[in-house]
């Protein structure tokens, strides 16, 4: 069975909203977006890249698949999501024509979901995504979470795991950067 693996920045209080610049989401009148930029470290880019090799697909809801379109579409030198295969998640959307090799999951996202994993193929990364996220986190879709943990505290914003849903879970490595910031990776325990 192939993982859904998610890949992202987040602080110490949980938020992953706008990691990478002001204008990214500023939903709900959020201020910080580019967050990450002055803990940039080389090792960082290192890290999202030793998950590609294992993967195929991408899994992203409507917004993050957007910007993600935006800034890969045509495929730029590097571009790391070549011959990758995009799901959308999107109840809006009425075609994925915006970015090259994509596919809209637009019902039974749940359904939809458990089927792609039980499909053959490579680990299926997701980054981003918050609402998707909750959908996958709460009915236990989730199989690694990759974190690089920035050390700030943004006191809002919208954050990885859904309120009241528990999850156990087993750190399987963990190592930090000359920035402050910690790559850490779990598996539910």
């Amino acid at each position: 069975m192939r993982k859904i693996i998610v890949h992202e920045f987040i602080t110490l209080d949980g938020v992953i909203q706008a990691p990478g610049s002001p204008t990214e989401d500023t939903d709900g009148g959020f201020a910080y977006g580019g967050w990450t930029l002055p803990y940039w470290h080389d090792d960082i880019g290192a890290h999202f890249g030793q998950i590609f090799p294992d993967a195929d697909a991408l899994l992203l809801g409507r917004r993050t698949w957007q910007t993600h379109g935006e800034a890969f579409e045509p495929n730029p030198d590097g571009d790391p999501f070549v011959g990758m295969k995009k799901y959308v998640v999107s109840g809006t959307l009425k075609s994925a024509e915006g970015w090259r090799d994509s596919v809209l999951i637009s019902k039974n996202v749940v359904e939809e979901v458990q089927k792609l994993k039980n499909q053959p193929g490579k680990n299926i990364i997701m980054d981003g995504s918050s609402v998707l996220l909750h959908t996958l986190i709460e009915h236990d879709l989730v199989d690694e979470y990759a974190l690089h943990v920035y050390p700030l505290v943004l006191g809002g914003g919208k954050r990885l795991f859904p309120e009241g849903k528990r999850i156990n879970l087993k750190l399987i490595e963990s190592s930090s950067l000359p920035t402050g910031v910690v790559y850490q990776r779990y598996q539910p325990a």
